[in-house]
């Protein structure tokens, strides 16, 4: 009998169902973390566009927008462009209720798109 040095087909099929093990355990530690960056990519949006509000109020003494829109249209922009969150959706912005108080909100409604579920990524201004 010949000795070539080849594989074995039980060999080859040994080899791939290991190869398709790993590959499935390090899919089960690796699908969490592109949630989590959206969601971080989210809140460091949401703390821009907090800036900028601020920085609307201060310049417009303290009269803050009424939308997120005002910050990239008038005489100065705070912003370059509204950009949508890491899902596709635009940011909501709730403009403050109080003349005397920074209680704005804004937030992303999260990977389901919809406002007021439990996936919201938010922000709210801190109180002066």
């Amino acid at each position: 009998m010949r000795n070539n040095g080849g594989f074995t087909l039980i060999e080859l099929i040994l080899v791939t169902v290991i190869i398709g093990i790993l590959a499935g355990m390090v899919m089960v530690n690796y699908s969490g973390r592109a949630r989590e960056a959206q969601i971080r990519a989210a809140k460091g949006d949401i703390a821009n566009l907090s800036t900028a509000v601020d920085l609307f109020a201060l310049d417009n003494n303290d009269t803050y927008p009424t939308s997120l829109e005002d910050l990239v249209t008038g005489e100065r922009r705070y912003i370059r462009e509204l950009q949508p969150d890491p899902w596709g959706n635009p940011y909501h912005y709730t403009p403050p209720t109080d003349i005397m108080r920074a209680d704005y909100e804004i937030y992303s409604a999260g990977p389901d798109g919809v406002p007021g579920t439990e996936d919201d990524v938010t922000i709210t201004s801190p109180m002066p």
